[in-house]
């Protein structure tokens, strides 16, 4: 955890269970991260990862469990209530619109409108989105050939980024991001980690699902590994080995699942 993390988590969930018919996704699981901290969230498929996340942001309604924001405990009933706390998901598709320019992509659904002539009729305020754009890219040093430029131009790095900056328009406090360097080169790796430094620099907590141990302790402060549904552990990354959290996914004692229960986590998780 750096320095500029706080003492009281940004988000914070406890005891948090969540099951899909006969399958227990999610067990008892507790889970926070601070301002100024990046999380590293891993573990194999189905051990309930995307699930997690999916209750972090709204999607899954957990069974039992509470959810906590900046101290306060929230009611969570759809993605429109962490959206409002100021919890954004970059999930791993990112839904981005290729045909469209930059300003386009980061304003869509948020867009900024404005007085008409004579105050009949409303328009899109271009020059003002350009402008938060542009201010957007150069605090969090994102390095684009132009805002208006069209998204499906650029390179898988850049994307991402873009990815993240279009959850960060709405003042976002925590951002969670679905494997945020998976398919890209060295060099566009390299530039998405450098903006998740940055994010943290800025205060915000992040969370990263990732397989990619490498990258993992390339930023994040804590390792948060799950297995079978349940905290299998949670380690500072300074004083932790790949080796380590590699034994924490795997095994050893607990819970044993069947195959075919853990293969319906895994689709569900997909899905």
């Amino acid at each position: 955890m750096t320095a500029t993390a706080t003492s009281t988590p940004l988000l914070e969930l406890r005891s948090v269970s969540k099951s899909f018919g006969a399958v227990q996704a999610l067990s008892g699981v507790d889970f926070d991260v601070h301002a100024g901290e990046v999380v590293g969230l891993v573990g194999d498929n189905g051990a309930g990862k995307s699930t997690l996340v999916k209750v972090m942001s709204g999607i899954h309604v957990p069974d039992t469990g509470s959810y906590s924001f900046e101290g306060s405990e929230r009611h969570v009933s759809g993605p429109n209530d962490p959206a409002g706390f100021g919890v954004a998901t970059v999930y791993q598709d990112l839904a981005l619109c290729d045909n469209l320019d930059v300003v386009a992509n980061l304003f869509i659904g948020n867009e900024v409108v404005s007085r008409g002539p004579a105050g009949l009729v409303r328009e899109l305020d271009e020059p003002e989105m350009e402008k938060r754009s542009a201010d957007l890219l150069k605090t969090f040093s994102i390095n684009i050939p132009s805002v208006r430029a069209e998204v499906g131009m650029m390179s898988g790095g850049q994307r991402q980024s873009i990815a993240i900056a279009r959850a960060l328009v709405g003042d976002a406090k925590v951002v969670l991001l679905d494997e945020p360097t998976a398919a890209l080169g060295v060099a566009q790796t390299a530039q998405v980690l450098a903006l998740v430094r940055r994010l943290r620099e800025q205060g915000l907590g992040v969370v990263i699902i990732s397989h990619n141990l490498a990258d993992v302790f390339e930023v994040c402060d804590r390792i948060f590994v799950m297995r079978l549904g349940r905290r299998a552990g949670v380690y500072q990354a300074s004083d932790t080995t790949p080796e380590e959290i590699v034994g924490a996914i795997t095994g050893g004692q607990g819970t044993v699942r069947t195959r075919a229960a853990a293969e319906a986590a895994a689709r569900e998780e997909s899905a």
